[in-house]
This record gives C-alpha cells, sequence and structure tokens, in this order.
C-alpha cells in the first residue's frame, strides 16, 4: 500500500513538474490566422529548429515573452533575429535579447518572419520579411491593452539580416488601411524608436526625413559586412538633427550577440549602454540611486 501511494505522489509531483513547465512557455501568436496572405496551404508545414537556429517559417508568428508584473513598465520592443534570410539566429539574437529586456521591464517579442533565402523558399526578400514585420508591429500595437503596453513606446531591434528587416519598415510612414476589413491591419506599422545591431546594408535609405525614429546602433570596426551601414546612417541622423547613438568597437567583428561569449570587455558589456539609452531616452524609467550619506 505504502509502495502504491509513494507512486501516486511522485507521478503527481511529475504532472506538476510538467505543468509549471508548460505555463513558463512563451506565448507564440500567429501573425494571420489563417496564414500568410497568398500562403495559406503552406501554415501547417512545421518549422524545423536544431541548436542555434530556426528554418522554415511558414506561418510567421511573434513569441511574447513578458517581464515580472513588479517591474513592467509599459515599454514593448520587437526582435527580428539574423541568419542571412537563410535561418533565424533565435536563441542568441532572439530569445536571449528578450531575456535582457524582460530584466528592464520591457515587454519583448521575438518576430518569426519568412525566410526569402532559405533552399526552395517560394518567398520574395523585397516582400514578405516587410510584411511580416509590418503585420507584427501592427498586431502588438491593436493588442496594447491586452500585453499592458504604451502603443506610442512601441520600438523595433535586428540583428543582422534582421537589421534590414527593421530598416524595411522604420523610414515609411507605417499608416494602415483605414478601410481594412482586419482591424490590425488599420493599425500603424512604425516603430517610435529602432535598435540596430550589426545590421546588413539592405534597405539603409540614402536620405531619411524628421520622421525617422531614434535610434541606437552598435557594431565592430573590423565587421566586412555591418559596420558601414551604421556609420552611412549615422550621418544621415546628424544631417537631420534626429537622435541617434552609436558605439562602434574597434574589434569583435559579426555575430557578437549579446555579448555573453565574447571576451572583449567592451563587446561583453554593450547591452548595458543600451540600457543606459533606453533610460536616457525616457522609453524605460530612471534607475534610482541611492546618494551616500
Amino acid at each position: 500500500m505504502k509502495k502504491i501511494i509513494g507512486t501516486f505522489i511522485i507521478g503527481c509531483l511529475a504532472l506538476l513538474a510538467i505543468n509549471s513547465n508548460a505555463a513558463d512557455e512563451p506565448e507564440v501568436i500567429h501573425l494571420w490566422k489563417n496564414g500568410a496572405p497568398g500562403f495559406e496551404k503552406l501554415k501547417d508545414i512545421p518549422e524545423q529548429a536544431e541548436d542555434w537556429w530556426v528554418r522554415d517559417i511558414n506561418n510567421p508568428s511573434i513569441v511574447v515573452f513578458k517581464p515580472a508584473k513588479e517591474i513592467a513598465n509599459g515599454t514593448a520592443i520587437l526582435i527580428a533575429p539574423g541568419g542571412g534570410h537563410r535561418n533565424l539566429v533565435y536563441k542568441s539574437e532572439g530569445r536571449d535579447a528578450a531575456l535582457f529586456l524582460n530584466k528592464l521591464g520591457i515587454t519583448a517579442f521575438v518576430l518569426k518572419y519568412r525566410l526569402a533565402r532559405q533552399e526552395s523558399s517560394p518567398y520574395s526578400l523585397d516582400i514578405h520579411p516587410q510584411q511580416d514585420a509590418y503585420r507584427a508591429m501592427r498586431t502588438i500595437r491593436s493588442r496594447a491593452k491586452e500585453f499592458g503596453i504604451d502603443p506610442n513606446r512601441l520600438g523595433i531591434m535586428g540583428f543582422s539580416a534582421g537589421g534590414e528587416v527593421v530598416a524595411s519598415v522604420a523610414y515609411g510612414t507605417g499608416d494602415g488601411d483605414a478601410k481594412a476589413k482586419d482591424l490590425i491591419d488599420r493599425a500603424n506599422g512604425k516603430p517610435n524608436f529602432q535598435i540596430l545591431v550589426y545590421p546588413g546594408p539592405l534597405w539603409v535609405p540614402t536620405k531619411i526625413d524628421a520622421n525617422a525614429p531614434p535610434a541606437f546602433m552598435v557594431a565592430a570596426m573590423d565587421d566586412a559586412c555591418c559596420a558601414k551601414p551604421i556609420i552611412d546612417l549615422l550621418q544621415l541622423y546628424h544631417a537631420a538633427k534626429i537622435p541617434a547613438e552609436i558605439h562602434l568597437f574597434a574589434k569583435g567583428d559579426h555575430a557578437f550577440n549579446m555579448g555573453t561569449r565574447i571576451k572583449l570587455k567592451g563587446l561583453h558589456s554593450w547591452p548595458d549602454r543600451l540600457a543606459d539609452w533606453l533610460e536616457d531616452s525616457g522609453y524605460i524609467p530612471a534607475t534610482k540611486i541611492t546618494e551616500p550619506k
């Protein structure tokens, strides 16, 4: 009898653990109920994931990472991981970034956008990543009350190819379709601010107007691909007198992610500079500093 009771208790504890783990899993919200427009038949093809990458994004989505309730401050950021439009570097440039932002009280959303350069991809680089990003921004804004966020403090963050996705939505008006049957499509898709982490060169504008979102930019000088885009952008921001901050490190090459795997001291702590910028720009509350007596 004791053996039966013991087995029952162990089973119950295991079930509680499973339920607890399930509750801790972030919510996944697909951007279109019936699949992406024109590609609805592909929505049930499963994603492939291994170690650092995710592929076969046929039903684009956002993964919701919420901060602790006691520190949530109403700011939200959509994160577009990199991966050359062939993969999504979901863990290092998605989840890890989201968890860092959560510590700052920010609600984070990781975008799984369609990969136009994956082998045999049916998607267009010039159309579908941008379509997914706009839809994600509009989805978040239209559900701002539900997420407990301020729709006027919604930023976007992109790594490498994800920085190109950011550029594709940052410099237009972002206006929604006021007559759209889908209420989400009526919302504005333009970010209030942007964070570019070694962004790729695609869609970097040759000029910007006064409506360009304030920017935080970071890269390494020895990054053959992605140092120049932020240098060019900084000149545009300076000429347009729009707030921008750049951190250009001497070394670090490409894909230093959130800095946790880098031995270089400056790059290891670059996210702290981002936190400073978010605070100085008024996107998150100022840190309370206790003055010595």
